[in-house]
């Protein structure tokens, strides 16, 4: 039997990034993944390089350029006869880019020297890890056992996935035409990502929200002008819909809403997205066989330093819940190893940038103004429009704000939002100026290169103070 410092089970944004570190610090690692691509290829990457984060930025890139090239190409002096699309090209660029990158993990598989096991691997006790391959089934041991399996596409018990009419984000990124009409269950991040993509290729959107609110996680001033922008550009964004049932056929879905006084609503798509958020992956590690902790949501359980309840075992990623970011199941993956190696790596959750790629962008770090409320902290606010930057008017591309908040007694910064160009780029600053427990006048004292979309994060820190300059 094989023995290893570190067997990592899962090859996503946690686990390869896990294994590299381990790697680097000089343990001998192997990562088990199970996943396979189209071409029944072993594929690292996890959700995010295969079916998530990186082909829908591809697609959302591609949608983005020819929506460009329709809508606004002409005011810059640009005139495009007769643009189209080629979906079947633009998915093949897609799986062109995820395929380099996921080819370029194994490449640094070898040049880590960690072992790349291809199968599914289940906890057996002991520190054996049992793997079911394609071949055959084989075990290993390891000192320390790393569960970085991630998170699947969440499920609505009355919705049949079958990725032809009713579809999950996985095979949202894989049509081969245009919709007439889609419906999409589900306003979050994915949805509105997805619905944007479809969109600007041609499709009728219509996004369906069971709750009230918009983006409840995202500053309401920049939730407020997503929505307002969203429906502007032709999503139709329906707040406080409950789907009741649906029913497919070969050529159609169609969608039964409940209303609040007992009547009902039909509607009919072409097809049907269920983005109602990502469950854990637990299935096929034999948690119960051997006693792993899961709390009532499904997550793995496990403590500051991701220790599960189990002796060498631990977990880090959206298998333990918390933001479903690759960046922070990344981040978790070095803290651990360098645990492992008697390192106090410091690893600051509230200081987490988040972003969805919508257009404009939208991007934030740390306190809203409505959790700072409900705190009862004192704080002041200072926010400038991107129809005041030079750059942005340059770009054509003017939507959006910057909004600094910072404490009304400190003046350190608790929270940034950004709804515009590029915010995802932008968020940057205002993440490290944070880690380095910046205030608003710092921000409002560096020197940012013009013009540049930076400016506006500056001129938002200046508005703190009540002394914008182009405002």
């Amino acid at each position: 039997m094989q023995e290893f410092d570190v067997i990592i089970i899962g090859g996503g944004p946690a686990g390869y990034v896990a294994a590299i570190r381990g790697a680097q610090l000089g343990f001998s690692v192997a990562c088990i993944e199970t996943r396979q691509n189209a071409r029944g290829k072993g594929a690292l990457g996890g959700t995010c390089l295969n079916v998530g984060c990186i082909p829908s930025k591809s697609l959302l890139d591609s949608s983005h350029l020819y929506e460009k090239l329709q809508h606004e190409s002409k005011a810059h002096g640009i005139e495009v006869d007769g643009a189209r699309i080629d979906v079947g090209v633009m998915q093949k660029r897609k799986d062109k880019v995820v395929s380099m990158l996921t080819q370029g993990i194994a490449s640094l598989f070898k040049k880590h020297g960690i072992t790349w096991l291809e199968g599914t691997g289940a906890l057996a006790g002991d520190g054996v890890v049992r793997i079911s391959g394609p071949v055959q089934t084989s075990e290993v041991r390891g000192k320390h056992i790393v569960i970085a399996t991630g998170s699947v596409p969440a499920r609505l018990p009355f919705a049949n996935v079958d990725n032809e009419r009713i579809c999950d984000s996985t095979g949202a990124l894989a049509f081969d035409e245009v919709p007439e009409r889609l419906g999409i269950i589900g306003a979050g991040v994915i949805g509105l990502e997805l619905g944007s993509v479809w969109r600007r290729l041609g499709s009728a959107v219509t996004v369906l929200e069971a709750s009230p609110d918009f983006l409840p996680a995202v500053d309401q001033a920049v939730a407020g002008e997503a929505l307002k922008t969203l429906r502007k550009q032709g999503l139709t964004i329906r707040l406080n819909t409950r789907v009741e049932s649906l029913a497919h056929d070969k050529e159609s879905v169609t969608v039964t809403l409940g209303g609040e006084d007992g009547d009902s609503e039909t509607l009919t798509f072409d097809r049907l997205i269920v983005a109602v958020g990502r469950a854990p992956n637990t299935e096929g590690l034999n948690a119960e066989g051997v006693g792993l902790a899961l709390d009532g949501r499904g997550f793995v359980q496990v403590d500051a330093q991701f220790r599960t309840n189990l002796d060498g075992v631990f977990a880090v990623g959206d298998v333990i819940g918390g933001a479903m970011l690759a960046h922070k199941a990344s981040e978790e993956g070095v803290a651990l190893m360098e645990m492992l190696a008697g390192q106090k790596p410091a690893l600051d959750h509230d200081r987490m940038p988040w972003v969805i790629y919508t257009w404009p962008e939208i991007a934030w770090v740390g306190k809203t103004t409505q959790t700072l409320e409900a705190e009862g902290r004192a704080f002041r606010e200072g926010s400038f429009p991107f129809l005041a930057s030079g750059r942005a008017r340059a770009m054509n591309d003017t939507g959006g704000m910057v909004r600094v908040l910072a404490c009304a007694k400190t003046d350190a910064l608790l929270g940034v939002h950004i709804i515009g160009p590029n915010a995802s780029e932008l968020v940057s600053e205002a993440v490290l100026a944070m880690a380095f427990e910046g205030t608003a006048e710092d921000l409002a004292r560096t020197i940012h290169a013009h013009p540049t979309l930076a400016e506006t994060l500056h001129e938002a820190a200046l508005a703190v103070d009540d002394r914008a300059l182009h405002i």
